[in-house]
């Protein structure tokens, strides 16, 4: 399967985000907790460099806790400043401000030595599509002043929105990378939603979703959905439509409905904290 998905709007974006980088003092990345790793954007590096940067590893809540702590350390030790929250949650937000005055300390202390007094920081909200970028602007505005959907590429354009008289952020559409090197990364993208679903096999997505969460997560399929974890993947998928009645006329097994099934509520964090990137050894060596 070719996870491939590069909309022309995403290359005017990034022509876009080159020229708005100038007037920026940090960059604040989203990235989805339970692919960290692959729903960073490797262009945002390059694009960023010099400036300060924040990873906010959002949906954490659907995310495996201990996980989290992980992948925290990672960025850390990368030089990122780091945050886990859920976006939605008001009181995540108030760790989000506290770090961006913290990555930002330093600018405002050359401030102010120029005579600079009271200048908004001004951040950029980065990240690929369906991480949450929108609920992240509304809450930490609170009120609506970015448009959500559940679908990638909602915002189209970028807007400037004062949060308050501390801090402006830039928002910008979501962006992808017109290639992904790595099949695992496009096939992680495909789970959490990040590519358009109209382009993609959601018999292989759901299937590799129920294989990886039997492999590392025993127990979470057996229970959600009252199947042997030990069974065939065949076998395993037939049971769940047979137990949640993905059933047609005639007594035909909807897999269509099945498959849905199966995505919808992983991406929903129903069937438990998952994640799906993992650390390799050469990584924590990095």
């Amino acid at each position: 399967m070719d996870y491939q998905w590069y909309p022309g709007h995403m290359t005017k974006a990034i022509r876009q985000m080159k020229e708005d980088i100038k007037l920026i003092d940090i960059v604040v990345e989203l990235v989805d907790a339970r692919v960290p790793n692959s729903s960073r954007n490797p262009d945002i590096d390059s694009l960023a460099n010099n400036k300060a940067r924040i990873i906010i590893l959002n949906k954490s809540d659907l995310a495996d806790s201990s996980k989290n702590a992980e992948w925290i350390e990672y960025f850390k030790e990368k030089g990122f400043y780091v945050v886990a929250i859920d976006s939605r949650k008001k009181s995540s937000i108030k760790e989000v401000s506290k770090i961006i005055d913290k990555a930002c300390a330093k600018k405002k202390e050359r401030d102010l030595k120029r005579g600079i007094k009271n200048r908004p920081i001004r951040a950029m909200v980065v990240g690929i599509p369906n991480v949450g970028k929108s609920t992240f602007i509304n809450t930490y505005a609170g009120k609506a002043s970015a448009k959500t959907g559940n679908k990638p590429g909602v915002t189209k354009g970028k807007q400037w929105i004062r949060l308050n008289k501390n801090v402006e952020l830039l928002d910008t559409p979501g962006i992808l990378w017109p290639k992904f090197e790595d099949k695992q990364v496009g096939f992680n993208l495909a789970c959490i939603g990040s590519m358009n679903d109209n382009i993609l096999d959601n018999s292989e997505i759901a299937t590799g979703i129920v294989e990886f969460i039997i492999k590392n997560y025993p127990g979470l399929i057996g229970d959600r959905y009252d199947v042997d974890e030990s069974d065939d993947i065949v076998d395993i998928i037939d049971n769940i439509a047979k137990n949640r009645n993905c059933i047609k006329k005639g007594e035909e097994i909807d897999y269509n409905k099945t498959y849905n099934l199966i995505i919808d509520e992983f991406r929903s964090g129903t069937i438990g904290k998952v994640t799906l990137d993992e650390l390799k050894k050469d990584e924590e060596n990095a």
